[in-house]
């Protein structure tokens, strides 16, 4: 999603002449280009696929909706499998129209996990709980916070349900560094993912995530929080970003990877 005005045969041919050694995916890109063809793709390019995003929006009340989610998480599954990648990245779903139980509503998340979890495992698939920030809780994600998302996670064996460790969602939180001690300590860290707080945020707030280095969070400081609870995996740079995606894909991509030997490496 960072250099999204890429097609997928662009990113790995530039991924392949930075150096980057995987991508994330997201899946409407993945569905545009063909499950199967872009494994073939990225395989041929020798790119690892570290994680697939998304799953999830588990909250629905409906009956019928709530079957349409686990449907669609289940195809979620497949292509994860398809693709190579060992993690499913879950944004769970904000408050149903006209519900203000979040309770219940993180609740129904739990259902929907003891019904996937087994599914993920028969196909060498983990899910990965993403809290978002606060502001996303009402339309996006009623898992707020690492403490929330480890809750759900631990009802669940590890290798069937962790988290994914996003510093813009956060950085902010005081309690996260030991969060992400306890997760580790579990087995539970799936994914680490990068993207910086700048301000202003944007309209709608969805595509304010800051250029790594432009903002307020200080990477390497998160890095060494993961590292030190024994997460030795890929880590992805996560960025919406109006401006970045305004600009020349390989452009965008160079600059990213510059700064993340700046930044982070």
């Amino acid at each position: 999603m960072t250099v999204k005005q890429l097609s997928l045969p662009e990113l790995a041919d530039a991924c392949l002449e930075l150096g980057v050694p995987g991508v994330g995916l997201w899946r409407a890109p993945v569905q545009e280009h063909g499950v199967e063809a872009t494994a073939k793709l990225l395989r041929d390019a020798g790119l690892a696929v570290t994680t697939l995003c998304r799953g999830g929006f588990f909250t629905a009340i409906d009956p019928a909706e709530r079957a349409d989610a686990l449907a669609d998480n289940r195809r979620a599954i497949d292509e994860a499998a398809t693709l190579g990648t060992d993690t499913l990245v879950l944004v769970s779903g904000g408050l149903p129209a006209g519900s203000k139980d979040l309770r219940g509503a993180r609740e129904r998340i739990a259902d929907a996990l003891a019904e996937l979890g087994p599914y993920a495992e028969q196909h060498g698939v983990r899910l990965a709980i993403e809290p978002l920030h606060p502001m996303y809780a009402a339309d996006r994600c009623v898992v707020s916070t690492l403490t929330q998302a480890l809750d759900l996670a631990e009802r669940f064996p590890a290798h069937q349900v962790g988290v994914a460790v996003d510093t813009y969602h956060i950085w902010w939180d005081d309690n996260a560094p030991a969060q992400i001690a306890r997760a580790g300590a579990g087995g539970r860290i799936h994914t680490f993912q990068l993207a910086d707080w700048t301000t202003p945020l944007p309209e709608g707030v969805l595509n304010g995530r800051g250029q790594i280095g432009d903002g307020s969070i200080d990477m390497r400081e998160w890095k060494a929080h993961v590292e030190a609870a024994g997460y030795t995996g890929p880590i992805e740079v996560e960025l919406f970003n109006d401006a970045l995606w305004a600009r020349d894909g390989r452009e965008v991509l160079a600059e990213t990877a510059a700064r993340f030997v700046e930044h982070v490496a």
